[in-house]
């Protein structure tokens, strides 16, 4: 790749709608990453805006192996898919699947756009991108009404692995256990860039994110930061704890206090903290391990989310390999124990999660880095049509099952909507 210096515009010079032209033009590119924060404030900060774009043959990692001592000489962007954690522990994945994702994919883009507060820079090759940009033509809006989408569990199965799940609780198995379920549709035909900005009108979120695999797409509403390195800090953020937004002022702050005063979340989210605090001891400078936010509670479009917040410094020479060994997949979507979780996952889930779960991220070439945990998001194959979500929740002794499924059909609602379409 030949760079040349950045190109600078001053982002009062460009129209309204240039960072949906960028993406129309971006997703032509078979490796394309978009980070979108919706200028949403969030504890440690939100992703930085960014778009990213490489021709086919870009990748530069499809392993844990390949990012072992990788030094970068420029940003790197990818993702995580939750099956990477069989690379991680001696575990398998057998469920159905309707993607065929790469475990971990990181590639170094040939052009990439950074916005800052007052200006949008055009990194790498740069000859002719603006204009490239501003002549992309915005295909006018379609409507979108997906027929209604299929559950792979049907509800009935998923009260009964509740149960099941509580037994196993009982038993000593596991402490806590999220249990996620997949609904589908297929023969969808779609534009992913006007589906992923309306997702982002229905639910504007603070670690949004568009990805385009070859065929592949991912349109990601996330509130949850997974990991995040700035000069030798790690920061980790679980999301443990749902309710819904009141419809009142007065309503929405008696939801807030209900969730604050729950003890079934708290007891959810503090086991989760604690399962983050020894991930990240095992790459940490001894004794740095804090937990500077405990039962953070921050209102979204539709929900009230508890989150809490975990930080280290991180052992000096720990590449970003080890780190994901040491952590990865995020605590918030497997349960405690971690390995006896993904095992019972395995058994109880229907379907394989794909990137649902899985995380996408970037690289500095400081070595900093930011990934989010990939929840409230449609995962979409444009050459098979098929198109799916998942949703879950975290399973404790005390949990009721038809809480639970309720739980799962909150955290749908902007999905749905989106999709124009209802669970059949």
């Amino acid at each position: 790749m030949s760079a040349t210096a950045p190109v600078t515009v001053p982002l009062h010079e460009l129209p309204a709608d240039f960072r949906t032209r960028a993406l129309h033009w971006g997703a032509a590119f078979p490796n394309c990453t978009y980070f979108e924060p919706n200028d949403l404030s969030y504890p440690q900060g939100a992703f930085e805006r960014l778009l990213a774009v490489a021709p086919a043959g870009g990748e530069n990692a499809h392993s844990l192996a390949d990012l072992s001592g990788h030094v970068a000489v420029g940003p790197r962007f990818g993702f995580l898919t939750y099956d990477l954690k069989n690379d991680i522990e001696a575990l398998q994945s057998e469920n159905f699947s309707g993607f065929a994702w790469p475990r971990l994919h990181s590639f170094t883009p040939e052009t990439w756009l950074v916005w800052r507060a007052d200006t949008m820079e055009i990194h790498g090759r740069t000859d002719g991108i603006l204009d490239q940009i501003l002549a992309q033509s915005v295909p006018p809006a379609v409507a979108l009404a997906v027929p209604a989408v299929r559950p792979r569990l049907p509800k009935a199965d998923y009260l009964r692995s509740v149960e099941a799940i509580r037994e196993d609780i009982l038993n000593g198995e596991v402490y806590e256990l999220n249990l996620c379920q997949e609904f589908y549709a297929e023969n969808v035909a779609l534009n992913p860039v006007e589906v992923f900005w309306q997702l982002m009108q229905a639910s504007p979120a603070p670690f949004a994110g568009f990805v385009r695999w070859h065929d592949h797409f991912l349109l990601c509403a996330s509130p949850e930061r997974f990991l995040a390195s700035r000069s030798g800090q790690l920061i980790s953020q679980p999301i443990k704890g749902t309710i819904r937004r009141g419809a009142t002022p007065a309503a929405d702050e008696q939801q807030r206090q209900t969730l604050l005063h729950d003890e079934k979340e708290r007891a959810e989210n503090l086991m989760i903290v604690d399962l983050v605090r020894n991930d990240l001891a095992r790459v940490a400078r001894t004794g740095t391990v804090r937990v500077p936010e405990l039962f953070g509670l921050y209102p979204f479009r539709h929900l009230w989310q508890m989150i809490s917040t975990v930080t280290a410094d991180l052992r000096p020479g720990t590449d970003l390999a080890e780190i994901l060994r040491a952590t990865f997949p995020m605590g918030s979507m497997t349960g405690a124990p971690k390995i006896r979780a993904m095992q019972l996952i395995e058994h109880y889930e229907s379907s394989r999660r794909g990137l649902y779960s899985g995380s996408i991220g970037y690289v500095g070439a400081d070595g900093n880095f930011d990934f989010n945990v990939v929840i409230r998001s449609l995962q979409y194959r444009q050459d098979t049509g098929y198109l799916s979500f998942q949703v879950g929740s975290a399973i404790t002794y005390d949990s009721d099952p038809e809480r639970e499924y309720e739980e799962c059909l909150l955290k749908a609602k902007a999905l749905l909507e989106v999709l124009k379409s209802n669970i059949e």
